[in-house]
């Protein structure tokens, strides 16, 4: 009897230190991938002759590549989503970095209307928010399963009401969707991060299946830390 009880205490260490493994190499592409793309934002939002592919000036209005890289994006996460089982890890890894590279031109057009310090000060903001949630995601032991669905459907709510709000352009509505937005992606770390410490606790870590998961896992929890930046930028960002 004291023996099964040592093996399984040993069995739950393992799994654990597992999940603390799968954990970290998501939080670093994750890391890393925010690197490139702040990188990226701030070299093409603050070089004239960069931001003028994405821009014309002479008309104010965007390039065809201007337009390319705001709806890409999309694309690029549906690929990745649809393609997880067919593309190889190296690939996988590929199109994530590019799409951040992408992400950071995309996310350039934000140093054409906010202030260069409101921008820093609302990243460190979002920073310090998420690593919050993502803590507490990570240590709590209430399921959070229920909760997760909730955001799910508050994010859906907030696309609907993005969508018409396109069209009606009301600033209430737009400050509205905002602060609902900063509430669902605070949400949503905190249940990402519990869903993705579940998800390594299960796997057989260094195979090329685990390693496309942390790859869509480190996908994941980059929308929700650049989702929640940009609801705080539009809440308390200073315009130009």
């Amino acid at each position: 009897m004291e023996t099964n009880n040592f093996n399984y205490v040993q069995s739950q260490e393992e799994t654990a230190a597992i999940s603390k493994t799968f954990m970290s190499s998501v939080f670093s592409w994750m890391f890393a991938a925010l690197a490139i793309t702040s990188v990226v934002a701030f070299y093409f939002g603050n070089s004239l002759d960069l931001i003028t592919l994405l821009v014309d000036p002479t008309l104010g209005k965007m390039t065809g590549l201007g337009y390319l890289v705001m709806f890409s994006p999309l694309a690029f996460i549906l690929v990745m989503s649809f393609g997880f089982n067919k593309l190889s890890y190296p690939v996988l890894l590929f199109i994530f970095l590019l799409f951040a590279a992408v992400m950071g031109m995309s996310l350039s057009f934000i140093f054409l209307a906010y202030t260069s310090s409101s921008i820093f000060g609302t990243f460190v903001a979002a920073s310090g928010m998420f690593g919050v949630m993502a803590l507490v995601g990570y240590t709590t032991k209430t399921d959070l399963t229920k909760f997760g669905s909730i955001m799910m459907m508050g994010l859906v709510g907030i696309v609907i009401a993005s969508i018409i709000n396109m069209f009606m352009q009301s600033s209430q509505m737009d400050y509205i969707i905002s602060f609902i937005g900063v509430l669902v992606f605070t949400g949503l770390t905190a249940y990402d991060v519990q869903k993705l410490k579940n998800i390594g606790a299960g796997i057989q870590f260094g195979t090329a299946a685990a390693s496309k998961l942390v790859i869509m896992g480190a996908l994941n929890l980059y929308m929700d830390f650049i989702n929640l930046f940009l609801m705080l930028l539009r809440l308390f960002g200073d315009r130009k």
